[in-house]
């Protein structure tokens, strides 16, 4: 099964191609340029490199947000456009979701936070592959009271363990927010490493060909954004 995974979330836009052996090619443009302009031609560009047309591919992930409104417009439109031409299977993932199963294999709390503009972060907390709280948009204070509250702390908080233990932070929060996190939680903060920071298709599409192989496909009609809160309406 050969899956295009789309992700458009963030200013980050990128594609990729993957299969079930191995990641084909990838393309991510971390640039400011709308996605109506780029997101045809990076897909056309991957496909063309990796040697393949658009009927080779067998299903298509895409991510669902939270992130901007207008980027994940395009990026589900674009999936569902193709998805319906080609009659192939598309799976919508949830970019939290993604963005964290980029440091799948890290033991820590992982916390990703995606600017949300009007001061606040898109985030949610995950740790060992589980997401431990609904995907949020609040303040970023907000969110680290609540990850250094020791009183009467919610399940997810005890997961923090004792104090050698670390949050691990990534998405382009950081870039906004990252030196209030560093003082409101100081060591216990650890930032992500750049190539692991920001939301990517590849992320997506092993995301989406799991659940495609295990039968488990969204409905076009009902594909939508994940928005968390109400988008602005022009």
């Amino acid at each position: 099964m050969r899956i295009l995974g789309i992700e458009t979330s963030t200013m980050t836009g990128s594609v990729a191609l993957m299969d079930e052996e191995r990641l084909i090619a990838e393309y991510t443009l971390n640039l400011k340029e709308t996605h109506t302009s780029r997101l045809m031609p990076a897909i056309d560009k991957v496909l063309k490199d990796a040697s393949l047309t658009i009927q080779d591919l067998d299903g298509i992930a895409v991510s669902l947000g939270p992130g901007s409104f207008t980027g994940l417009r395009i990026g589900i439109a674009t999936a569902k456009g193709l998805a319906q031409g080609l009659n192939i299977p598309v799976v919508g993932i949830p970019t939290l979701d993604g963005l964290a199963f980029n440091l799948s294999h890290c033991k820590d709390l992982i916390c990703p936070i995606l600017d949300a503009r009007k001061g606040e972060v898109y985030c949610a907390l995950y740790k060992n592959g589980k997401r431990l709280t609904k995907y949020m948009a609040c303040e970023p204070g907000e969110l680290l009271k609540k990850i250094k509250s020791k009183v009467h702390p919610p399940n997810w908080q005890r997961q923090l363990g004792g104090p050698k233990s670390k949050v691990v932070f990534l998405g382009d929060g950081i870039e906004v927010y990252g030196d209030l996190v560093k003082k409101k939680l100081g060591r216990k903060a650890v930032f992500a490493p750049k190539a692991r920071r920001l939301p990517n298709a590849s992320s997506i599409a092993e995301l989406g060909l799991k659940k495609l192989k295990r039968g488990k496909k969204s409905e076009l009609s009902t594909l939508k954004p994940i928005y968390v809160r109400a988008p602005v309406e022009k």
